[in-house]
Formats: C-alpha cells, sequence, structure tokens
C-alpha cells in the first residue's frame, strides 16, 4: 500500500478543485449561478471576494442608479406606439405627475400618486368629449426604471392584444358589463405616458376617463440582477383613494424574468375575470396556472381536488 505524500498539498474535502497556492478559492455552492441571478458561492480572495465578482456588483450598482435616474424618453415612446395596428387612433396622452423633477419624485412619494394640474385638466378634456367612457385604460408610467419601460412596454402589449379582443369602434355607447358579456371586444381608451409617476396614479387616470379598469405598465425598482423589470399593476374601477388591496400585480417582466407570452397570459385571465366579477385586488385570486379541466371533469387542482 502506498504511504500518503505529506508533502503533498491538501485540497479541502469541502471544495476539493481548491488549491492553497491559488489565490482564489472557490466555493461548492457555485454550481448554483446556472439556475439563479441572485449572487450565490463567489468564493474569496484572502478575506474578501474575489476582483470579478466585485466589479461585477460595482456594475451593477451603476446600473441599477443609472436605471433611477435616467429619464424616459416619453416622445420617442409615443411614436413607436401610434404605429400599433391594435392602438387607438388618437395620439398617446403625455402626462405629468404632481412631482415637478426626480427629486420631488424620490422624496416625495405621494406626489408621484396624482397628476399634475395640466394632466388632470387634458384627461378632464378628453372626458368631456367621450362621456360613454371606456373598458379599459393603460397607462404607462416610467416610476423607479425607465430602462425596463422602454425596454419591455412594446413587446408585452403586442402579446397581450394578440389575446385580449378590441373594439375599434369608438362611437359607441357601452353598456352596463355583464357576466354573459364577459368575453365582449373591449374599447381601448388613449393611451397614457406618464412621467415621474407611480402605481396609484392609474386611479387617477381611470376615474378621470370614466373607464371601468386600469392596467398600469410601470418601471419596478431596480434590483442589482434585474434593473429593468417591469411591473403590471390591475384595478378594477380605480379611484384616487384606492389602496394596493384593490390591486392585482404580475411583477418582473423582461427576458430574463417572466416572459412577455407568459405575463401575456396572465393579464389577459385577470382582466377578463375581473370584468366578469366586476372587481380586482384580493378578492381576485390569480388561477391562471391552475390546471383546470372544464366540461364537469376533475379538477387537478391539489387544493380542492377529491
Amino acid at each position: 500500500m502506498d504511504k500518503p505524500d505529506h508533502n503533498k498539498p491538501h485540497l479541502s474535502p469541502t471544495h476539493p478543485h481548491n488549491d492553497p497556492m491559488e489565490p482564489v478559492t472557490t466555493n461548492a455552492w457555485s454550481k448554483l449561478n446556472a439556475f439563479t441571478d441572485a449572487r450565490v458561492g463567489l468564493g474569496r480572495a484572502g478575506v474578501s471576494v474575489p476582483t470579478k465578482h466585485l466589479l461585477a456588483f460595482q456594475l451593477a450598482h451603476a446600473q441599477a442608479i443609472d436605471a433611477v435616474h435616467t429619464p424616459l424618453d416619453v416622445s420617442d415612446l409615443s411614436r413607436h406606439l401610434i404605429d400599433q395596428d391594435w392602438a387607438p387612433r388618437c395620439a398617446p396622452l403625455q402626462l405629468h405627475s404632481r412631482a415637478t423633477d426626480r427629486a420631488s419624485y424620490l422624496q416625495r412619494p405621494d406626489f408621484g400618486r396624482l397628476l399634475d394640474p395640466a394632466s388632470a385638466d387634458q384627461l378632464d378634456a378628453h372626458s368631456a368629449d367621450n362621456p360613454q367612457g371606456y373598458d379599459l385604460a393603460i397607462a404607462v408610467v416610467d416610476g423607479l426604471s425607465a430602462l425596463a419601460v422602454k425596454q419591455n412596454t412594446l413587446p408585452f402589449l403586442n402579446a397581450l392584444f394578440e389575446l385580449l379582443p378590441l373594439s375599434h369602434n369608438d362611437d359607441a355607447t357601452l353598456a352596463e358589463e355583464t357576466p354573459s358579456e364577459a368575453k365582449k371586444p373591449w374599447t381601448l381608451a388613449p393611451i397614457c405616458l406618464v412621467e415621474q409617476g407611480r402605481v396609484a396614479i392609474g386611479d387617477d387616470i381611470c376615474q378621470r376617463l370614466n373607464t371601468k379598469c386600469v392596467l398600469v405598465l410601470v418601471g419596478e425598482r431596480p434590483g442589482l440582477s434585474s434593473p429593468d423589470s417591469l411591473g403590471l399593476y390591475l384595478t378594477w374601477e380605480g379611484k384616487v383613494g384606492h389602496t394596493d388591496a384593490y390591486r392585482n400585480c404580475i411583477s418582473n417582466v423582461r427576458p430574463a424574468g417572466l416572459k412577455y407570452q407568459e405575463a401575456a397570459r396572465k393579464a389577459y385571465y385577470l382582466l377578463t375575470e375581473a370584468r366578469k366579477l366586476q372587481l380586482s385586488g384580493v378578492k381576485l385570486k390569480d388561477r391562471s396556472d391552475d390546471e383546470l379541466v372544464l366540461d364537469n371533469k376533475e379538477t387537478t387542482n391539489f387544493l380542492v381536488s377529491k
């Protein structure tokens, strides 16, 4: 039997590939990085993290800061929206919250929840010219990441309106919706593009445009691995003063997160159910992932199956 060579460098049993002569010590958990963007098993160099991971962290931090402070190019987004087949005939409405600049937006969240007087007057005038109202308003809000809005708004809306039927009869007077009318086409209000806005500004828009439902697309607070995450917030009969309990949320819409087609499928389900049940928020459950079999067949949902 060969005797152990005590002069041979010892390799840690926990980290079999670590050579004590190497400056960087790897971590056995690093294999989890194949499944997540989270910083897992970075290893170490001495008592610190390896230089490449430190630089990657600093880059991600800078990208998050840029996402918060870079303004949304509203005019460019408006031009792209006009070209879509599903878009209303009129140009998108360019609106602004009561936060006059980014500093006041970050320091006074309440200013971002309401329209400024000029924007409120603009919606009131439009509503007076269109007293029939609408079924749905889409509010595109810069939020805390204009990058997320710029990159994800058009791909998501194109995916959504492949599923959601629209009525292009702008002059039709809307009847009261009933559950039996749940599959009727939706009338779409002019797209609203909002600068320095937060989620709740959708309630102000919904109320002033006399729409039955509002879907807010907003740039989410950037993380250190997701500066481009778009959030969707649906509210039935939004009114100023509503809390988040009245909303349904779909988050992390982006190529590296929730894919556009999947987000559109969830949004379509929630919109359809909201109109059928005349409600949203905590009373409206997202069951779009339930494997329900219709026609009186048994369900595979373990919560209700026999």
